[in-house]
């Protein structure tokens, strides 16, 4: 067992006036980023039993964090996972993200239909025996 960290990142686009809705806390449906922030972290949690053939592990860290960009209109979601174990974390950080961005769209569709979730990566992964792996962005 060894030491084990990911960072995942995507966006989610969509006009800036739902960015800045989300901001100053205008969506009728509630706090955008605290149950987006809740469904990534429990979808870390599950991803076993979410993605075939995942290992369910034990984690000792999930932190998911959202900045956005009113101007370009984009929400940047950004997991990181950790844990002590035998196998990774990247699937749990990538599911993080993933799932963190649905709540995002669903609280927001009634304003905004045109939304995208898009450049969901995996941006760094330390641990184990394999290099580090760091992309460029």
């Amino acid at each position: 067992s060894t030491f084990r960290e990911a960072v995942a990142r995507g966006k989610v686009l969509m006009r800036p006036e739902t960015v800045a809705a989300i901001e100053i806390g205008a969506v009728p449906k509630g706090d955008v980023f605290g149950v987006a922030r809740i469904a990534g972290i429990m979808a870390a949690k599950r991803t076993g039993g979410l993605i075939p053939l995942c290992h369910p592990l034990e984690l000792t860290a999930i932190d998911v964090q959202f900045s956005t960009d009113t101007h370009r209109g984009e929400i940047i979601i950004e997991a990181k996972v950790k844990n002590i174990g035998r196998t990774g974390v990247e699937m749990e950080a990538l599911t993080a993200v993933s799932v963190a961005a649905l709540p995002i769209y669903d609280m927001c569709k009634s304003a905004d239909r045109e939304m995208i979730l898009t450049d969901i990566k995996l941006i760094t992964k330390y641990g184990g025996k394999s290099t580090p792996f760091v992309i460029n962005v």
